[in-house]
């Protein structure tokens, strides 16, 4: 290959060229790194939703998990208040279980107990007392009527926003110790 240059170079316009052929990949690379961290971040990208479009009437009062935006909706019994939580949602479709169900219990300082198809994938997991720093429900949780699933806070705050659960969503702890307040026992719920 066969180069062939014309015109007037100054030394200092050939360093100048030099330094802007080291600069300018290093910030592709930059750019790049940035672009990769974005999608990993934990970003909801949830809009406001309408009760009526899941229930016919807000009884003691409605939640919806939306999986696919990553966020809990709930509205009050009178519908004055209507709030958005970023959640952290199940890792998979297959642990992931959609439909109607309720608030049947709630606890705070919940301890927890792997199921049996957590103790086959995790044999080492063991049970963990309410209270204790690393708990997986957080300081709260809200039962539901399904069996092993829950509304529950946690301690490790990098899952909100992502695919990280076995199945429940999962709140920041204060955001969950809030929801805990304002949620009597029998409020609808809808996963979808």
């Amino acid at each position: 290959m066969e180069i062939i240059m014309t015109g007037n170079f100054s030394r200092r316009g050939l360093l100048l060229a030099g330094g802007a052929a080291w600069i300018v990949p290093g910030q592709v690379r930059a750019q790049e790194r940035a672009e990769a961290t974005a999608v990993r971040r934990n970003v909801s990208s949830f809009a406001s939703q309408d009760w009526r479009d899941h229930f016919d009437a807000l009884g003691v009062g409605c939640i919806v998990c939306d999986t696919a935006s990553r966020a809990l909706h709930y509205w009050s019994a009178d519908g004055s208040d209507y709030r958005i939580y970023p959640t952290s949602v199940p890792k998979t479709d297959e642990l992931t279980k959609r439909g109607y169900t309720k608030i049947v219990r709630k606890k705070v300082g919940p301890s927890w107990t792997p199921t049996a198809s957590q103790m086959e994938r995790f044999p080492d997991w063991k049970p963990v007392e309410g209270g204790a720093a690393d708990n997986p429900l957080g300081t709260h949780a809200m039962y539901l009527d399904w069996p092993a699933y829950l509304i529950h806070g946690t301690h490790d705050t990098r899952k909100i926003g992502r695919p990280s659960s076995d199945g429940c969503i999962g709140l920041y702890n204060e955001k969950i110790a809030e929801l805990f307040e304002i949620t009597p026992i029998g409020t609808q719920v809808r996963l979808i």
